[in-house]
């Protein structure tokens, strides 16, 4: 059986495949601390658990309107105004199964053969297959450390061709933690506009913030980017419920009845309990949110000091999201017996091997001299993946 062409262009998720790879050397009996797939290690609140148990007992079990419930969208539309000043219309807001397919169906909706899509890296890894899938290509644009793993006006206007059709934007970032400022984004909006470029702006992580940074997004900075930007957001990370599929996303009228439309002949409607769940999150009490934050906040500052103390690893501290990003190039070209280890997917192999600990290499986000640590894990786990990290550092030649 022949597959489809457009097959060979993608390649498997790194972080999936580094979560499996763990989880079946787990089975086996071995100890394995996992640093890998991003989830929050927090159970889903009650309030939100029971509001799903309340709507099968009501038999809320049916199918809904393809693009949710009009009282999800209406939760929806009261976070985006009541956190972000932003106001949207039950038409400009469609619900989708995940934040991922949010953007999947941003990129069938909008994109196509000759299109060009910028993606800053280091970039979340399902960035370039969604681009690839369309039919469209790709822009990858390398920032810099020094910049905080942020795109500057200079570097986006270097890569702008006549077939640049837009940009996506990830603040607070997976893989870095990094933060846009509002002058950061002001800068780049300007291009954008002169430009005539769409924005998709991924704010799954909006609330996941450190240090006392505001967390702006382009249509927050200048209303010029409420009609070309897509706003994408879900429950997955700030409510701890990245099982229930659940990723909304807002923007102008045409596009969102264009998904609309693309959803209705992939997966329909979003879960009908999930939606009920959904708005359980998003209507009641918040202060869930601040505990875990607090939490994770604690868990950042420890692992960045133990990881600035390792001989060789430059760390970026994180402002945002449950990731830390540290360069390990220092160790390419060292030896674990007769193996050299040249790269990142090298080293995070020994690691997982050696060590027993699950990292995701960074090449998987576009940056190779860099490794992915995710601290959504207790810190009884980060201590003991850590000095097993040393250890395993220690015994290479």
């Amino acid at each position: 059986m022949k597959l489809a062409e457009r097959v060979g262009q993608i390649k498997p998720s790194l972080t999936l495949a580094v979560d499996t790879k763990a989880k079946a050397m787990e089975k086996a009996g071995m100890d394995v601390v996992s640093f890998g797939v991003g989830e929050p290690d927090f159970d889903t609140p009650e309030h939100i658990k029971e509001a799903a148990v309340k709507a099968l007992r009501e038999g809320f079990t049916k199918y809904t309107a393809v693009g949710g419930t009009d009282e999800l969208k209406e939760a929806i539309a009261y976070r985006f105004k009541e956190d972000l000043g932003l106001s949207y219309g039950l038409d400009e807001i469609v619900v989708s199964c995940g934040g991922k397919h949010a953007l999947y169906n941003i990129a069938q909706a909008l994109w196509g053969p000759g299109d060009k899509i910028i993606v800053p890296a280091p970039f979340w890894v399902s960035y370039p297959p969604m681009i690839l899938l369309a039919g469209a290509e790709p822009v990858i644009v390398q920032t810099k450390a020094e910049n905080g793993f942020k795109l500057t006006p200079a570097e986006l206007q270097a890569v702008l061709t006549p077939e640049t059709r837009a940009i996506i934007l990830n603040s607070p970032s997976n893989p870095t933690g990094s933060v846009y400022s509002k002058k950061e984004l002001e800068a780049l909006g300007e291009v954008i506009l002169k430009h005539d470029l769409t924005v998709i702006s991924d704010d799954i992580y909006d609330k996941i913030l450190f240090d006392d940074p505001s967390f702006f997004n382009l249509p927050m900075v200048d209303p010029r980017f409420i009609e070309r930007t897509l706003v994408v957001n879900g429950v997955s990370k700030t409510y701890s419920m990245t099982g229930w599929r659940i990723g909304y996303l807002a923007g102008p009228k045409p596009v969102i009845g264009a998904i609309n439309k693309i959803q209705s002949h992939s997966t329909s409607n979003p879960t009908s309990i999930a939606q009920k769940a959904s708005v359980a999150a998003l209507k009641g009490p918040q202060d869930f949110v601040k505990m875990m934050v607090t939490e994770f906040d604690r868990r950042r500052k420890m692992i960045s000091e133990r990881l600035k103390g390792i001989p060789g690893v430059k760390v970026f501290d994180p402002k945002g999201a449950f990731y830390i990003f540290p360069d390990f190039s220092s160790y390419y070209g060292r030896k674990a017996g007769e193996r050299v280890l040249s790269n990142s997917l090298d080293l995070a192999d020994y690691l997982l091997e050696k060590a027993l600990i699950a990292v995701v290499p960074g090449a998987a986000f576009g940056e190779d001299g860099c490794i992915r640590f995710s601290y959504a894990t207790s810190m009884e786990q980060i201590e003991k993946g850590l000095d097993r990290l040393e250890k395993g550092l220690r015994e290479l030649s």
